[in-house]
């Protein structure tokens, strides 16, 4: 062969060679990372085409991070100021109606879905722009994303093509929104009840989560059905588990019971994890319907951690992830049932954590829906203070300056513009019958009514919680709409007992056809003046402003009529000991104070009242301070300003905060006391969500002759003048 066509052949072949590498190295590196639409590899849904152009994230890990049980984490603010609207734009201005849903791509693009007026669909991009993909009108309509209808969105899944569903939970529907933006409805007709066959003729009752399993089918959490259902890929939808009544069995498919489901997730098995939340558990359904509960909460103690969860996802390893309602916390649960809280208490006390969603890098989202913020929580190697130790955070729960509702002065009771008598405030002690006289701290207003009188709605709502109502049948029966809660009503009931309407309150019957329940699902709407219910025995509607650890004194919603131009009564000061004994010791007029001064507690036994209630009617007060004075009235260096330790308008989260505020022989003569009477305790700081030891200054002041003011305030500013001093001698 000539030495021409030697060389050209061997040019050739480096060519062909250097092609082989190249392509060899592109398929590997489809291998590892998504395609622009459709899937990656491992199966999770990667961003639209429609939006290829999005920036992704650099850092993103090619798997996510193996989970560790115990580890430390943070919470920190992602998304959202804490004022109800909507926003868009960056993501920390951003201001959400209801956020619910999660759900998150393998490029790090989040959906969320937006209740409340919103009802919209939103995404969050990896930049930080939040802006809205579908829906952004209340009802029922099919088209494209722009011009699509949503009722109170709730749940959320991508499938591995990256079709996003919906539970339509107002709509008692499951909606597909496709890569391509198109919306359309998967199964449910729009009407609520139960109904399994073809997609278009079957009934969902308030639907409120949604997974995707490996072929396709879509399994729902029906919530108010208490079933878990399944959408083939076919268009048939079936029961998979539960029955006809509420309730808590193990056992094959229909024979099992559930109590209202708010959460599903599949796993690469089938198997469904469940979040049964009237049931305080985590229950999981076998392919074959097969039902069993991998953990539940124990009733019986009150530290228990498992309290009406309402969110959950999984991780690749196993590990489950929940957010409760009753604590605000976020749990971890490894797949052994061992339980572990990794966020809560005072700082990041949680209003209502509804969606949880893993991001690609294994850190976790949460949607706390009632402060209208989404969070992430990261993993930190080093250790650090518990959320417990830090007093509460500003960006973590409602904003403090949240617009009130719109009640325009109305009352809960009729008339609705006239007056009514006032009978508990915020922050007053309370007890548990048969138990401590300093339980726990009231957390809203009483107002006076007969038995059997109707409640009705302040204001417009919507509601917003799967688990609106409470305590059916019992003397803490409840409802909570939006940020208004009505306590100790017969819920959708009036005196007789007979249904108000079938719109807004379900009646569920047991299995023998007795009332068993009623139930009021969310995206339920109510307008002001509807009935709510009836005052049962408690003889008062209880009203409560806010949600989830965040309540505020409900007078600050302006009641028409309402008036307080009265003084509080301050009837003594005392100082106690660190062991709580009483100092008595009296030198011309003063008490002396010993020379060992740590540890001593300033005790107020003070109370108010407001305009036109009975005289026999103590009420508790809004703020209590001190002041120390020299001998001549001048202020004590350090003391220019009144020390103000106690203020109701914020409570705390915890349970400590009572017995921090009030001394020993406080209560309410409901829980046998003689009279009413709050002594509140001044040597620790409860004040603004925080509860904390704090001393009372005295312990380096010289020795000498002083005067202790008390600043005694209720809630209209009124300040007491009365027995407000208290004279002082000091030993050296």
């Amino acid at each position: 062969m000539p030495a021409f066509f030697k060389s050209r052949l061997f040019a050739l072949t480096l060519v062909l060679a250097a092609l082989l590498v190249l392509c060899l190295a592109v398929i590997k590196l489809q291998r590892h990372r998504p395609e622009l639409a459709g899937s990656d590899a491992a199966g999770h849904a990667a961003l639209p085409a429609a939006d290829a152009s999005t920036p992704i994230a650099p850092d993103l890990p090619l798997e996510p991070p193996a989970s560790e049980f115990g580890a430390a984490a943070r919470l920190e603010l992602w998304a959202g100021d804490g004022h109800a609207g909507l926003r868009e734009g960056h993501r920390r201005q951003a201001r959400f109606a209801d956020p619910y849903g999660l759900a998150v791509d393998a490029r790090g693009l989040v959906y969320i879905s937006d209740g409340g007026d919103s009802n919209r669909i939103l995404r969050l991009s990896p930049d930080g722009q939040l802006t809205s993909y579908a829906g952004g009108e209340e009802g029922f309509r099919d088209g494209p994303a722009a011009a699509a209808a949503f009722h109170t969105p709730s749940g959320l899944a991508l499938d591995a093509q990256g079709n996003l569903y919906v539970a339509d939970t107002g709509n008692h529907a499951i909606r597909k929104i496709s890569p391509q933006g198109e919306v359309r409805t998967l199964a449910g007709n729009g009407q609520p009840g139960f109904r399994d066959g073809p997609a278009a003729q079957a009934r969902f009752n308030g639907p409120l989560g949604v997974a995707v399993g490996r072929d396709g089918s879509v399994y729902v959490a029906d919530s108010y059905n208490d079933r878990i259902r399944v959408i083939s890929p076919q268009g048939e939808v079936r029961t998979l588990a539960g029955s006809a009544w509420p309730g808590e069995q193990d056992g094959p498919g229909t024979k099992a019971r559930f109590d209202t489901p708010t959460a599903v997730v599949v796993d690469a098995e089938d198997r469904v994890w469940v979040l049964d939340s009237r049931n305080d558990a985590v229950r999981v359904v076998q392919p074959d319907g097969m039902v069993s509960t991998f953990v539940r909460g124990k009733d019986d103690d009150e530290q228990e951690l498992l309290r009406r969860p309402l969110s959950l996802t999984r991780s690749h390893d196993g590990f489950l992830y929940v957010g409760v309602l009753r604590r605000g916390a976020l749990l971890q649960i490894a797949p052994d049932g061992r339980v572990h809280r990794l966020s809560g208490g005072p700082q990041a006390h949680l209003a209502r954590p509804a969606g949880l969603a893993l991001m690609p890098s294994g850190e976790l989202l949460v949607s706390d829906a009632a402060s209208y913020r989404l969070h992430r929580l990261s993993w930190r190697s080093e250790a650090g203070q518990t959320d417990d130790e830090l007093a509460p955070r500003p960006d973590v729960g409602p904003a403090p300056d949240l617009a009130l509702p719109r009640t325009e002065g109305r009352w809960p009771l009729l008339p609705q513009g006239g007056w009514h008598e006032v009978v508990g405030t915020p922050g007053e002690v309370r007890g548990r019958s048969g138990g401590d006289a300093r339980d726990h701290l009231h957390e809203g207003l009483d107002v006076r009514g007969d038995v059997g009188d109707t409640v009705v709605a302040m204001a417009d709502a919507k509601v917003s919680s799967p688990l609106a109502n409470w305590a059916y049948g019992s003397n803490a029966e409840g409802l909570a709409l939006d940020r208004l809660s009505y306590i100790h009503i017969r819920v959708g009931r009036d005196k007789r007992g007979h249904l108000f309407n079938a719109r807004q309150f379900q009646l569920v019957l047991d299995a023998a056809g007795r009332p068993e329940r009623i139930r009021v699902r969310r995206g339920t709407r109510f307008t002001a003046g509807d009935a709510l219910g009836s005052i049962n025995p408690m003889a008062h509607v209880h009203i409560n402003l806010g949600t989830g650890g965040y309540h505020r004194n409900p007078l600050q919603l302006g009641f028409l009529g309402f008036s307080d131009q009265q003084p509080p009564m301050i009837e003594a000061v005392e100082i106690a000991d660190a062991a709580g004994r009483r100092l008595q010791a009296q030198d011309r007029g003063r008490l002396v104070l010993p020379s060992a001064r740590s540890g001593l507690q300033l005790v107020v036994d003070a109370w108010d009242q407001v305009d036109g209630n009975e005289e026999r009617r103590r009420l508790g007060l809004q703020a209590l301070g001190y002041q120390l004075l020299q001998a001549d009235g001048r202020p004590v260096a350090g003391f220019e300003q009144p020390r103000m330790l106690l203020d109701f308008a914020r409570l705390p989260v915890d349970d400590k905060a009572v017995k921090m505020a009030y001394a020993a022989r406080s209560g309410v003569t409901v829980h046998g006391s003689a009279v009413t009477r709050f002594r509140y305790q001044l040597g620790s700081l409860v004040r603004d969500g925080r509860s904390e030891s704090a001393g009372l200054g005295l312990e380096t002041l010289p020795a000498g002759e002083y005067v202790l003011r008390v600043l005694a305030r209720d809630f209209s500013g009124n300040e007491a003048q009365l027995r407000r001093d208290l004279r002082l001698l000091l030993l050296p």
